[in-house]
């Protein structure tokens, strides 16, 4: 099967490369499952119109998709939700992930009201950062109810399970995609397989910067 490059092409650390260039040594149902992400978005079924449009500024933030093309991540959230599709627990002091979802985008969406006269989606990237950081900084402390740290936990981690399910994410860091059933040999740190390819910018990678693994 051959499929073009994707739109991120790889970006500046694996550049050319594309995960989906490897989908022939997938199983039938992993390619369809997987290849299915790379059509039209699903539509929102969960959201409303005003839920999708803070939602769609905070993912962008989260995930700096600042322009296109984007993982369309709020449109696989949106899909989970609408299939009640959870990761099986929440936390205790925390409402269903549906309805904390609810509320905790109206609940961002009034503080940029309450501190810049606008919508989330409407103040400046800078203003949805400032108050994107606000949040977390409280960290166990409480945030309109509801414990800051536990609301960033249900943000990010609905975000990073959207975002690299999706085979742009993967040409990003270099992933070809499922092991299965074809499997990987060269176990080891830094060996790659005939088909991995190797980082143009490692000094871009944020574990040297932070240090190593350590």
């Amino acid at each position: 099967m051959s499929l073009p490059l994707s739109p991120r092409d790889g970006g500046e650390r694996y550049p050319g490369f594309s995960s989906v260039d490897e989908s022939d040594h997938w199983d039938q149902a992993t390619q369809g499952a997987v290849l299915v992400r790379l059509g039209l978005p699903p539509d929102i079924r969960f959201f409303t119109p005003r839920e999708e449009a803070v939602a769609r500024a905070l993912f962008d933030q989260l995930l700096d998709q600042q322009s296109d093309p984007r993982v369309p991540v709020v449109n696989m959230v949106d899909s989970r939700l609408a299939e009640a599709e959870t990761d099986g627990w929440r936390y205790a002091d925390l409402p269903e992930d549906g309805q904390a979802w609810r509320e905790t985008l109206a609940a961002l969406d009034r503080d940029a009201v309450e501190r810049h006269g606008q919508g989330f989606p409407e103040v400046t990237l800078d203003q949805q950062a400032s108050l994107l950081r606000a949040v977390q900084d409280l960290g166990s402390k409480k945030w309109h109810g509801m414990t800051s740290a536990r609301v960033w936990s249900l943000w990010t981690r609905y975000a990073c399970t959207a975002f690299y399910s999706h085979p742009w994410a993967w040409d990003e860091i270099g992933f070809p995609g499922p092991a299965y059933p074809r499997g990987y040999k060269n176990l080891g740190l830094d060996r790659l397989e005939p088909f991995e390819v190797r980082d143009a910018r490692p000094d871009q990678d944020p574990a040297a910067k932070a240090g190593g693994d350590g």
